[in-house]
């Protein structure tokens, strides 16, 4: 992308393809780098958007960073692995905030053998969780419909 984004407005900067226009505006310090970045996924090799994600990860703005996070799950599914230092940017941050969405693109989109081992163990986890969730539901679904069937029968 050449100047088409207004990184004021943050206008057009999701088709940035431009890696050391995102450094520039790092070093500005302008707005909308974590929207940037996310373009950077869509638009870049791994190897040269990782680095950026990881510096976006500490942006003081917590909706940027937000955003950083999101392009991290962008790039696991787009590429189907992410570098050491995403995951462990991501592991550190951890299940239940702001990377809990970029985790489980993580777990879908990154085949299991490609995982390190704290992901392995947290794919085991949801799998399980989320099973019993279902089987849980299940239970309770038909528990409410036999009861509707009861009182049904009764008026």
């Amino acid at each position: 992308m050449s100047g088409g984004g207004d990184w004021g407005s943050g206008e057009g900067l999701l088709r940035l393809d431009d890696p050391e226009e995102w450094d520039a505006a790092f070093e500005r310090g302008d707005v909308g780098l974590g929207t940037a970045v996310i373009g950077l996924a869509f638009n870049c090799p791994l190897a040269e958007v990782s680095p950026r994600i990881l510096r976006a990860m500490r942006l003081p703005d917590a909706g940027q960073r937000g955003f950083a996070f999101t392009a991290a799950g962008h790039a696991a599914r787009l590429n189907g692995k992410l570098t050491p230092e995403l995951y462990a940017a991501l592991r550190a941050e951890g299940p239940g905030g702001v990377a809990e969405h970029p985790i489980r693109d993580t777990l879908t989109f990154v085949p299991f053998r490609k995982l390190p081992p704290w992901f392995k163990r947290r794919w085991v986890y949801v799998a399980v969780r989320d099973k019993l969730e279902a089987w849980w539901l299940r239970c309770v679904y038909a528990v409410e419909d036999a009861w509707r069937a009861v009182r049904g029968h009764r008026s």
